[in-house]
């Protein structure tokens, strides 16, 4: 067998999906069919899994530090949001305007973002992101400014499923979104494509030295990512039908930072994961201590950024492998 083959051969078998996947994805539809009154929350879920998704892509595989993903999420939401008002009804429709939208932007500001040290993309990431805010804000005609963008009606799913309150339509919306961009997402990072973002990532020099077009594929990436957080802030805007000033805020990039943090970069399901401990810690501690749920948050996440999430992992292992040695030591009864 020739390398070539010898190659393709590998990423074939890297790509193949693992049982622990389809487990994970079960439980998703498992949790769909059990708790039919926390849709919403389960659409949201959905939206920031996504959100997070196309962060990883950009931090996690290529290695592009961004503090100001929420632009290309919130240009999303305000491009489904804004066709729905000016007679765009059809949801899918909406959905690609958005990510026409989002990817356009991408790739325009990727040419910026390439320029300079980790430091400068970050400010230049940030900078995107506070420039769309400010546009937002004072072009009120058209976004609605700070009172939010009125008036969307978001017409049925594929002519037939009406969105509900109970937020049904929205989750199912959502989840199959977010299942069919994870699939292409998943074919892309193992592809040859993926590790050459990989080799990028681990030394750029190395990989331009080996032919690997180093800007063209940091470019791509960004475009990429741009576009998928595109398509989860038009999930948000439907799904809801309002959009305001916040989908383009600064905690809404740094809150998707946080949710890497806790499931892990560089890892497709680190965003999934992460999402749905973040969703879940939000609500339960804000319904708990409506006033200080972001302190309990934030102790939770210094707490895994001083012990490591490895080291959680090593303790947990150890237990295990003790637990069976302790429950097997019974006393023997007297005679």
């Amino acid at each position: 067998m020739s390398f070539p083959q010898q190659a393709s051969a590998q990423l074939a078998r890297l790509s193949r999906w693992h049982p622990a996947e389809y487990l994970a994805w079960a439980a998703i539809v498992a949790a769909f069919l059990l708790f039919p009154d926390r849709y919403l929350l389960i659409a949201e879920i959905a939206v920031t899994a996504l959100f997070a998704l196309s962060l990883d892509l950009i931090l996690g595989y290529a290695g592009i530090l961004s503090l100001g993903h929420a632009a290309f999420f919130g240009l999303g939401a305000y491009v489904a949001g804004i066709a729905a008002v000016r007679g765009v009804s059809d949801p899918l429709l909406g959905l690609g305007l958005a990510w026409v939208a989002a990817t356009l932007l991408g790739g325009a500001t990727s040419l910026l973002v390439l320029r300079g040290s980790d430091l400068t993309r970050l400010m230049v990431t940030l900078g995107v992101a506070s420039v769309l805010y400010e546009l937002a804000n004072r072009l009120s005609w058209l976004t609605g400014g700070a009172d939010g963008l009125q008036g969307m009606e978001v017409g049925p799913l594929l002519g037939l499923f009406e969105f509900d309150l109970s937020g049904q339509v929205a989750a199912v919306y959502s989840l199959v979104v977010l299942f069919l961009a994870f699939v292409v997402v998943r074919r892309i990072v193992h592809s040859p494509f993926g590790w050459s973002l990989r080799a990028v990532r681990g030394n750029a020099l190395r990989a331009g030295a080996i032919g690997i077009p180093v800007r063209a594929r940091l470019v791509a990436a960004y475009t990429l990512g741009a576009g998928l957080a595109g398509i989860a802030g038009a999930l948000l805007a439907q799904s809801t039908q309002f959009v305001s000033l916040d989908v383009l805020a600064f905690h809404r990039s740094a809150d998707i930072l946080l949710v890497l943090v806790i499931g892990g970069v560089g890892w497709l399901y680190g965003g999934l994961l992460g999402a749905v401990l973040f969703k879940l810690m939000q609500d339960v501690l804000s319904s708990l201590t409506p006033q200080y749920w972001q302190f309990w948050i934030g102790l939770v996440l210094v707490a895994l950024v001083l012990i490591g999430r490895d080291r959680i992992a090593d303790w947990l292992a150890l237990f295990r492998r003790r637990k069976p040695a302790t429950a097997s030591h019974v006393p023997e009864p007297a005679e």
